[in-house]
């Protein structure tokens, strides 16, 4: 007999994987630049061990992020992906119990939250994208998830504003920062001041091992060792653990990738302004752009318009059109030089199109 939650419950839906040769992805904000060397060289290495069971508590990685940000390994914990991490937060700090979240966000908080059996509180954004500070703070939830940057706006928040959070919120501030590295600052700079703060991050976006699935978290070590109790026993493999690695210890492909996403974001996000299409600022590895047709009008209709041109063309971007403020837009992950020529170009072959309609 399935329980009642579970019946009810919508799983996540990720975005779109293509089938076939010729298409240019970007829907999933995947990292368009291969991972370090030292990641393809580590993994190598240890696949003649494979008949071993992982180290449980992924302890080199963990030892190794502590260091990276001035923390103790046992304000770390290892996750299989940063949703991992998000599901071990809501079964130890939810449960049945109601967590919050700012809309639009992460469309896999309802998710973790479902499957536990909890209910999920839903603050709106404005158009601004400010942070509703006062509704977060006076939401009655055990667990805030806050996505910084916000996806899928990219919009950036300041640490200023969330440490006004903090410093009155009752539960727990889960600030989920997976975009984090391509502009935002991290709020891990707070975790000596609040102990209800939990940061998530991942390698998934700018360390480009989405393939590998490993995130993390830092919290304080109450909170990390109530996370340890409900982790899964070898949750990340042997593989992942090692490339994980191997990829803290190029920073310099890591800083190269990563600048080169934020010198193409800024050279798109300006010729969407050519277009005189409002997008708004973006911090992570995506923009958010609202089209306009060949008559200045934007829309659910002509986004979704624009959405299934670009489809037609083996373009694939993201379209959310169930929510009136992401209805008339479109995202689109930041990809290559290339890529991105093919994404203005079907832009074009689109505005040629609905000029002949």
């Amino acid at each position: 007999m399935v329980v009642p939650w579970v019946k009810a419950l919508t799983g996540y839906v990720p975005g779109e994987q293509p089938q076939g040769e010729g298409w240019v992805k970007l829907n999933t904000n995947e990292n368009p630049y291969p991972t370090s060397p030292k990641v393809l060289e580590a993994i190598q290495e240890k696949v003649s061990s494979l008949r071993l069971y992982p180290e449980p508590q992924s302890q080199k990685l963990r030892a190794r992020i502590s260091q990276k940000f001035g923390l103790k390994a046992n304000n770390v914990i290892i996750g299989n992906g940063s949703d991992n991490i998000l599901d071990m937060i809501t079964r130890s700090f939810v449960g049945k119990g109601q967590a919050g979240h700012t809309v639009p966000s992460y469309s896999l908080y309802p998710v973790v939250v479902g499957l536990t059996g909890g209910s999920l509180f839903d603050i709106p954004f404005e158009a601004s994208m400010e942070l509703p500070v006062d509704a977060i703070v006076n939401a009655d939830a055990s667990v805030f998830f806050l996505t910084n940057p916000n996806a899928p706006t990219g919009v950036c928040f300041s640490l200023e504003s969330i440490e006004s959070v903090l410093k009155k919120i009752k539960g727990l501030l889960v600030v989920d920062e997976a975009y984090i590295d391509f502009g935002g600052q991290s709020a891990s700079a707070l975790l000596g001041k609040y102990d209800n703060l939990v940061v998530v991050q991942t390698f998934s976006k700018s360390r480009s091992l989405a393939g590998l699935r490993v995130g993390f978290a830092l919290a304080s070590e109450a909170i990390i060792s109530i996370l340890d109790r409900v982790r899964d026993a070898y949750n990340v493999d042997s593989l992942a653990q090692v490339g994980a690695l191997a990829a803290l210890e190029d920073e310099d492909t890591f800083l190269n990738n990563t600048q080169e996403i934020i010198k193409t974001r800024a050279n798109s996000e300006a010729s969407f302004q050519d277009l005189n299409w409002f997008t708004y600022p973006s911090s992570a590895n995506f923009l958010f752009t609202q089209p306009k047709n060949n008559q200045g009008v934007s829309g659910p209709a002509v986004a979704q318009s624009l959405f299934e041109h670009l489809k037609s063309e083996k373009v694939l971007v993201r379209y959310f059109g169930a929510h009136p403020l992401t209805c008339s837009f479109i995202r689109v992950s930041v990809g290559t030089n290339h890529q991105m020529e093919s994404f203005f170009g079907g832009i074009k072959s689109w505005q040629i199109k609905e000029s002949q309609n």
